[in-house]
C-alpha cells in the first residue's frame, strides 16, 4: 500500500542529515532549528517604506514569507510528502507575488500592457506551475533555485543604469551570500557521502541561514529599484540599521526628497 502523504518520511527528498537523531519527533534536528531561525529573520525584511506599508505590499509579502518559512519547518520536521510540496510551493508563490508587485513594467512580456494584466498573467503561470510541480516533485527544488540566475540577471540590468556605489556594494554583498547559500544546498545535495564521510552532514542547515542573510540584502534592492523606476517622485536611499558602522547591520530603504538623476 502507498505510504500516507502526511507519514513520516514520506517525502521523495532526504537531506544529508541523519533522521532522527537527535529527537524521536523531529526528522532532521538542525535543518527543522535552522530553518525556524532563518524565517525568524525575515520579518526584519525591511519593507516598509511609506510608500509601500500604505499600499499593503509589505504586509502582503511578510505574510508570505511567513508561511514559506513554517512550512519549511514542517517539511523538516517530518520529511513528509504534503511538508516537501507546501515548502516547495509557498517559495513559488512568494516568487510570484514578489515579481507581481516589483518586476518593472520594462521588462514585461510585450503583450502584457498593465501591472493588472501582468498580475493576471503571473497568477495563471504560477497556477500551471503549480500542476507541474506533482509530475516529479523531486525536481521542483532545483526549477525555483534557477529562478535565482533570472533575478540576478534582472539585477544586473539595473545597476548598470546606476552608478551609487553605495547600491552596488550592497549588490555584491547580497551575491556572495547567495553564492555561499547555493553552494551549500548544492554540497548537500550532491556531496552527501563526502560529509557524511567527515561527520558533518549539516550544509543544508546553513544553507536556510545563509539565504536569509541573502534576501535581508536582495529585497531593499527590489524595493529601491521599484521606487527609483514606478514612483518619480521619490529619492530612494539605501541605510543600515543600527548604524553604518556596526559589522552586522540591517539595510533598509529611505524615501527623501525628488529624484533628479541616479
Amino acid at each position: 500500500t502507498m505510504p500516507s502523504i502526511f507519514s513520516y518520511q514520506s517525502a521523495e527528498v532526504d537531506w544529508c542529515e541523519g533522521n532522527f537523531e537527535h529527537s524521536a519527533v523531529i526528522a532532521e534536528y538542525y535543518n527543522t532549528v535552522n530553518a525556524t531561525t532563518s524565517f525568524s529573520l525575515l520579518p526584519l525584511a525591511p519593507l516598509h517604506c511609506p510608500v509601500l506599508a500604505g499600499a499593503g505590499v509589505g504586509s502582503d509579502f511578510r505574510l508570505s514569507l511567513l508561511l514559506a518559512g513554517l512550512f519549511s519547518v514542517y517539511f523538516h520536521m517530518t520529511l513528509s510528502y504534503v511538508g516537501q510540496l507546501l515548502d516547495e510551493l509557498s517559495i513559488l508563490w512568494t516568487l510570484a507575488v514578489a515579481y507581481s508587485f516589483w518586476l518593472p513594467k520594462t521588462y514585461f512580456p510585450r503583450c502584457i500592457k498593465s501591472r493588472k494584466h501582468f498580475f493576471w498573467f503571473t497568477g495563471i503561470t504560477t497556477v500551471v506551475s503549480t500542476l507541474m510541480s506533482f509530475v516529479k516533485p523531486a525536481v521542483n527544488a532545483y526549477a525555483l533555485n534557477c529562478i535565482a540566475f533570472h533575478l540576478l540577471y534582472l539585477m544586473w540590468r539595473e545597476l548598470k543604469k546606476c552608478n551609487d556605489k553605495r547600491v552596488h556594494r550592497m549588490a555584491a554583498v547580497m551575491v556572495v551570500w547567495w553564492v555561499l547559500a547555493i553552494s551549500s544546498w548544492i554540497s548537500d545535495r550532491w556531496l552527501c557521502g563526502l560529509w557524511q564521510a567527515v561527520s558533518f552532514p549539516y550544509l543544508h542547515s546553513f544553507w536556510h541561514v545563509l539565504i536569509a542573510i541573502a534576501l535581508l540584502y536582495c529585497l531593499p534592492l527590489v524595493i529601491y529599484f521599484d521606487v527609483r523606476n514606478e514612483m518619480s517622485s521619490f529619492k530612494p536611499k539605501l541605510g543600515y540599521w543600527p548604524s553604518d558602522s556596526w559589522p552586522v547591520v540591517v539595510p533598509y530603504i529611505a524615501l527623501e526628497e525628488p529624484l533628479k538623476q541616479c
